[in-house]
């Protein structure tokens, strides 16, 4: 029996939602960051994710996973999911938290330390491009108008 097409959207609504909707703006040029970032953290064997999750645990105190996955805009199975590799490679230890047992901390390690201190300049000079390819003034727009969203 053959398939039968579904009446689809009009073209003009296909169009709209592609030129309007920020949602897909916004997911579209995640991607793209996504990439170029993952791109130059590639010789250092991290993403962009792995990355940034290196970078908060960068504290003192090592801080409990419960508040690093909000903080990452992170689900928590997600934030499990990303400490298993570094771990693995001794970038960073998982404890337990000693005022929540069932709850766990993550401490960076020594040679996790020593990993960021080269992959961050190598960030920093991806960024840099970044915002200078963006031109005066859009980078702090960007930032302010994504830190509206709530």
């Amino acid at each position: 029996m053959p398939e039968t097409t579904p009446d689809l959207l009009p073209l003009e609504t296909v169009l709209t939602v592609r030129d309007t909707c920020l949602c897909l703006a916004t997911q579209r040029a995640a991607r793209r960051l996504a990439r170029r970032f993952d791109t130059a953290l590639r010789p250092f064997g991290l993403t962009n994710g792995q990355f940034s999750l290196m970078v908060a645990l960068n504290q003192p105190e090592p801080p409990p996973m419960g508040r690093l996955a909000p903080f990452l805009g992170m689900e928590p199975s997600t934030l499990t999911a990303a400490v298993k590799p570094l771990a693995r490679r001794g970038l960073l230890v998982v404890e337990p938290d000693p005022e929540d047992l069932r709850s766990r901390r993550l401490r960076i390690t020594p040679e996790g330390v020593a990993l960021m201190r080269v992959a961050v300049e190598v960030w920093g000079q991806a960024h840099a491009g970044l915002e200078a390819e963006l031109g005066e003034g859009t980078p702090d727009a960007l930032r302010r108008g994504l830190a509206e969203i709530g």
